[in-house]
C-alpha cells in the first residue's frame, strides 16, 4: 500500500471511470486518528470485486495526526499485504465536512461504482462485494446495509444499545438489522456514477443529514434505495454523553434545513422531541401564574420517566443488565439533544432566516 496526494494523480479527472478500476471506495475523514486504522484494516480485508478497486481518502484538514497515523500504518504493511487495494489516494477537503469531502472524492474517483465507507466504521470482508451484487441485482440507485454498532467501554456500550431502540430513534427501517427491501434512506451507500449525474452531488451547505437529503432527492426523482442485511458494517458510536449531545443536536438542527429546502411536512419522529421540550418550558412558565400547571408538568415528566424506564429495561435485557442505570440518561440525551437542535434550526432557518450559528457550522466528534 502507498499513500498518494491528489497532486500526484493528475489522470484521475471526473468521468474517467471507463479507464480506471471498477469500484472506488470513498472515505471522508477529519480527526479520526483513533479509528482510521481499524477502518483501513477493513478495507485491506475486502474481497476485491472483478475489475479491482481504489481507495480515496478525503481528509478535512485533520488536526489530530490522522494522516501521520495513516502513513505509519502503510509503512508497516509488508509487500503482498496490500489486500484489495494497492494504494490509497489522498484528496484535500478544505470544507472540512462530510458533504464537501464526499463530493471531492467523487470528482476524483475513477470507478464506475462508488462505495462510501466512513472512518469510524468497520466492515465485513464481503462488504464491497455485497454492495456491488445488490446494486446490480436490484437495479436500485443506492444500496446499503442496516445500521449496526460495535463499542467498548461502559458509556459507548450504553449509547450503542440505545441506538438500536425504537424509543431512542423512532422506527426508521435502517435501524432494523433484519429488514430487506426498499427504504427512504440507508446507511452509507453504494451508487453507480450515473446516480450523481442524474440526482446531483451532496448538498455542501449541510453539515449533517447530507445523506438523508441526497436520498430524498433520489426518491423524489423516481429512484430507488434498497437495504440488504447481508451488507454488514459496524458503526462506533460516540464515547460520551457530551459528544452524543453535540452530534444529535446537529442532526436536529440540520433536519430543519432539509425540511425547509424541500418543503416537506415534518415527520412525527422529528417533531416530538422539540414539542416535548416546548411543552416542558411552557408548563414551567405557566406554572408561575397558574400553580396547578406544576402538577401537569410533574405528570408529564413522570410519564416520560416511566417510558425511559420501560425502554431501558427492555434494552438492558437484550444488551446487558449492567447498562440499566445508564440507559435512562442516554435516552434522555438522544431526545433532549435532537429537540434542542431542532428548535435552534427553527429559530435560525425559519424565523430569523439566517445562516447556521456558531457551533453548528462545523462537524463535531
Amino acid at each position: 500500500m502507498s499513500l498518494q496526494s491528489d497532486e500526484s494523480v493528475a489522470g484521475s479527472a471526473e468521468g474517467t471511470g471507463d479507464r480506471g478500476p471498477r469500484v472506488s471506495i470513498l472515505i471522508p475523514c477529519r480527526n479520526e486518528a483513533d479509528s482510521i486504522v481499524a477502518c483501513l484494516e477493513s478495507v485491506r480485508r475486502q474481497e476485491a470485486p472483478d475489475g479491482g478497486l481504489e481507495v480515496i481518502l478525503a481528509d478535512g484538514e485533520s488536526e489530530d495526526g490522522t494522516l501521520e497515523v495513516v502513513e505509519r500504518y502503510l509503512q508497516q504493511r509488508k509487500p503482498g499485504e496490500a489486500g484489495a487495494a494497492s494504494e490509497i489516494r489522498l484528496v484535500r477537503n478544505p470544507g472540512r465536512i462530510v458533504s464537501t469531502g464526499l463530493n471531492q472524492a467523487i470528482r476524483e474517483a475513477r470507478g464506475r461504482i462508488l462505495v462510501r465507507m466512513d472512518s469510524h466504521t468497520e466492515y465485513a470482508p464481503d462488504y464491497v462485494r455485497r454492495c456491488v451484487e445488490v446494486l446490480e441485482k436490484t437495479g436500485a440507485d443506492n444500496v446499503g446495509g442496516p445500521a449496526r454498532t460495535r463499542a467498548e467501554g461502559y458509556w459507548p456500550r450504553a449509547i450503542a444499545a440505545a441506538y438500536h431502540s425504537r424509543f431512542a430513534v423512532g422506527g426508521a427501517r435502517f435501524h432494523d438489522v433484519d429488514y430487506e427491501g426498499p427504504v427512504d434512506t440507508v446507511t452509507y451507500g453504494c451508487w453507480r456514477r450515473e446516480a450523481f449525474e442524474k440526482f446531483g452531488y451532496f448538498d455542501e451547505e449541510l453539515v449533517r443529514n447530507q445523506d438523508d437529503e441526497h436520498n430524498l432527492r433520489i426518491v423524489r426523482g423516481g429512484g430507488r434505495i434498497w437495504q440488504d442485511p447481508r451488507i454488514r458494517s459496524w458503526y462506533r458510536p460516540r464515547g460520551s454523553l457530551k459528544a452524543l449531545f453535540r452530534q444529535y443536536a446537529q442532526y436536529g438542527y440540520w433536519k430543519v434545513r432539509v425540511i425547509q429546502k424541500h418543503r416537506l411536512p415534518a415527520s412525527w419522529r422529528h417533531v416530538v422531541p422539540a414539542g416535548f421540550l416546548l411543552t416542558l418550558a411552557g408548563l414551567a412558565l405557566g406554572g408561575t401564574f397558574l400553580p396547578w400547571l406544576w402538577w401537569v408538568l410533574g405528570s408529564v415528566v413522570a410519564l416520560y420517566g416511566g417510558g425511559c424506564l420501560v425502554a431501558s429495561w427492555t434494552t438492558a435485557r437484550r444488551w446487558g443488565w449492567d447498562l440499566l442505570p445508564a440507559l435512562p440518561v442516554v435516552f434522555a440525551t438522544y431526545h433532549v439533544a435532537y429537540g434542542w437542535g431542532f428548535l435552534g434550526g427553527l429559530v435560525d432557518f425559519v424565523l430569523l432566516r439566517r445562516r447556521a450559528r456558531a457551533g453548528y457550522e462545523r462537524l463535531t466528534r
